[in-house]
């Protein structure tokens, strides 16, 4: 869980060589999808609204990732816990531009609620949700062999995934 410390890290960081025309990717997004996937529904959603709670804390403001982040980790914990094992760089990449296009959209419909949805925002969405979906397979994929190696109730389902 200390991992979570570099989500706030490089959102106030925002390095320039990581953004695409000015927007950086979802950092959120891409540590939350391996950590949930890895961890479990529960795990995933819990994790998803603390992260949400340390972000909206840096950006004050009407505007909160806490519905989608939560939504998103339960929603993956589920996927990891149900589903196949997902180790394909390919799926990652689709389950994180799905990810940021919902906490995209999250947002936007939350500007729109209060008035205030402009098309700079659908912008921010569509280049965080590119930019998030072409760092996935590389960073996710990572992150995913790291945590189930490190999960104890994961250690059968990896080593025959590995094989």
């Amino acid at each position: 869980m200390a991992t979570a410390l570099l989500v706030p890290v490089l959102a106030l960081a925002a390095p320039a060589a990581l953004q695409l025309d000015g927007v950086p990717p979802s950092w959120a997004v891409l540590w939350l999808l391996p950590w949930a996937l890895a961890d479990g529904p529960l795990s995933g959603a819990a994790a998803g609204l603390a992260l949400a709670l340390v972000l909206d804390g840096l950006h004050p403001g009407p505007l909160s990732q806490a519905p989608a982040l939560g939504l998103l980790g339960w929603w993956w914990g589920r996927l990891g816990r149900q589903a196949p094992l997902i180790q394909r760089s390919f799926n990652l990449g689709l389950l994180a531009l799905l990810g940021a296009a919902a906490l995209g959209a999250s947002l936007w419909l939350q500007q729109i609620w209060q008035g205030v949805g402009t098309a700079a925002a659908l912008h921010t969405l569509l280049a965080q949700t590119l930019i998030t979906a072409l760092l996935a397979p590389m960073l996710c994929s990572l992150q995913l062999l790291l945590w189930r190696r490190l999960s104890p109730g994961n250690r059968g389902r990896t080593l025959q995934a590995d094989r």
